[in-house]
């Protein structure tokens, strides 16, 4: 059975550099997705681009990715999650990310397992939440 994944931005951002084979990361069989806010993200990467070569080269990678991978949006059952997730992080003190919170509830209200790059996300360390990270080998 193929796994069920959810991409984080940083499995993309470093899939666009050249620093990860996504296809390789994911496996063959894997059916993957990106939630809505993870576009999102990215694209708030193309509007900040230093050069105009550089927002069209990432607006044409995000372009491919969406032509291969189904979105995945903040329904009522994300919702539920997410607000899961926010009173636990809230009760344990603990500090995350506003989007990364919205990818783990994403994930567990559709099934999937989180890919990401970011081990100081802790997407592991949330309830029900299964993570799987992607070491990058060090360049240079």
């Amino acid at each position: 059975m193929a796994e069920r994944l959810i991409l984080d931005t940083s499995v993309l951002v470093s899939a666009e550099r050249g620093r990860l084979d996504l296809a390789a990361a994911a496996g063959d069989d894997a059916d993957a997705a990106l939630p809505a806010i993870v576009v999102a993200e990215y694209l708030t990467g193309v509007h900040l681009a230093v050069t105009e070569e550089q927002g069209t080269a990432r607006r044409e990678f995000l372009d491919r990715a969406l032509q291969a991978l189904p979105i995945e949006t903040y329904t009522m059952r994300v919702a539920e999650r997410h607000s899961e997730l926010l009173a636990h992080v809230r009760r344990s003190g603990t500090i995350r990310g506003a989007h990364d919170l919205i990818i783990a509830a994403t994930a567990l209200a559709t099934g999937r397992t989180v890919l990401t790059t970011d081990a100081r996300a802790g997407f592991d360390q949330l309830p029900g939440v299964t993570a799987r990270l992607v070491v990058l080998e060090r360049s240079g």
